[in-house]
């Protein structure tokens, strides 16, 4: 579904990522670790278009996407959850929703799309008519899961969706991911709880000061002496 071959990626004359390549194939959830500013944000900015790769390949479907515009982009099926959820904050609930299918054709079956998402996060219902900045900050990574889905993807990338939650929420936010899943969409997941972010994933990589280090099965990482005990505390 996903494939990057050999990117390169600058900011201005700093190099953020060298030589990656990573696979994400469908239905499928690949889990993207490491530490703080190893460039895993970065890596998903590419993605998305935000960030135009100095060399190196990227595909979807088949297709290049790199040089593409970021709307182009998700009218492919590609969609993106940034850390911290980034809602609009001044306005409601309903209207984040529907901001997330402007993207034709999901504009056409929002309230379609939007009934699907009320039942996968019914408290988002509930607060309907709210301002995004009343919600708990699970309740606001919700609604950006909830926004990336209204415009159907294929592909959908998580920054961090644990960030600054509380351990109850983290596992229930991790149960909403694999829900995600079972309804056929594929999960680019970028996460710093490496333990519960291996333990859903089908594949994982590792990536280190800018540079992929490790990729396979979540076993190979769960069996590493080097995942274990900088990562895991093992």
């Amino acid at each position: 579904m996903l494939k990057v071959d050999h990117l390169d990626i600058f900011y201005g004359k700093t190099q953020a990522l060298w030589d990656v390549s990573l696979r994400v194939e469908e239905k499928k959830i690949v889990s993207m670790v490491g530490a703080n500013e190893a460039g895993k944000t970065t890596l998903l900015n590419a993605v998305c278009g935000l960030l135009r790769p100095g060399s190196g390949s990227m595909e979807f479907m088949g297709r290049r996407i790199d040089g593409l515009a970021p709307d182009n982009i998700v009218q492919m099926g590609v969609s993106y959850v940034p850390e911290s959820g980034k809602p609009f904050v001044e306005m409601t609930v309903a209207e984040n929703l529907e901001m997330g299918a402007y993207p034709n054709p999901s504009w056409k079956r929002r309230k379609e799309t939007l009934e699907r998402v009320y039942g996968l996060f019914p408290v988002l219902r509930a607060r309907a008519k709210q301002l995004a900045r009343t919600l708990s900050g699970g309740e606001r990574q919700m609604l950006a899961m909830g926004r990336s889905l209204m415009a159907n993807p294929r592909l959908c990338m998580l920054d961090e969706p644990s960030y600054g939650l509380a351990p109850l929420m983290v596992k229930e936010l991790f149960k909403f991911i694999l829900m995600l899943n079972q309804q056929g969409i594929s999960i680019l997941l970028v996460e710093q709880n490496i333990y519960h972010a291996l333990e859903i994933a089908d594949r994982a990589y590792l990536l280190e000061n800018g540079r992929i280090t490790l990729e396979g099965h979540r076993d190979l990482f769960l069996n590493n002496d080097h995942v274990r005990k900088a990562y895991l505390g093992l």
